[in-house]
């Protein structure tokens, strides 16, 4: 058994995004290229967003601190705390809409 605190990884993450230069930070939590689950937690800087992009498999967003925002052609979803976002098959990118961190689960 594996015990992480994600509080502790927001904190040290939003910590670094907020100093670096791209306003982003990341960590994989669980899983990784060798697993069929994988959870990454990123936290963006306030105006930062991940490109528009694809991905296969499911993939679902833990809003875990501040307000992010699902976009995918003219569609779009606010999360905050507590909001569990599921990644639509198509075209899409992730705003910052205030400072956020974001844990991202992905199924292959």
């Amino acid at each position: 058994m594996t015990k992480i605190s994600l509080n502790a990884v927001v904190r040290d993450l939003l910590t670094h995004a907020r100093a670096a230069g791209s306003g982003r930070d990341a960590t994989t939590v669980h899983g990784g290229r060798d697993r069929s689950l994988r959870q990454t937690v990123i936290a963006l800087r306030q105006g930062e967003h991940i490109h528009e992009h694809e991905h296969p498999g499911e993939v679902t967003v833990h809003v875990l601190y501040g307000w992010a925002r699902l976009v995918a052609g003219p569609d779009s979803w606010d999360g905050q705390p507590g909001d569990l976002l599921v990644m639509p098959q198509r075209r899409h990118r992730v705003e910052a809409v205030q400072d956020c961190a974001l844990l991202f689960t992905t199924a292959r």
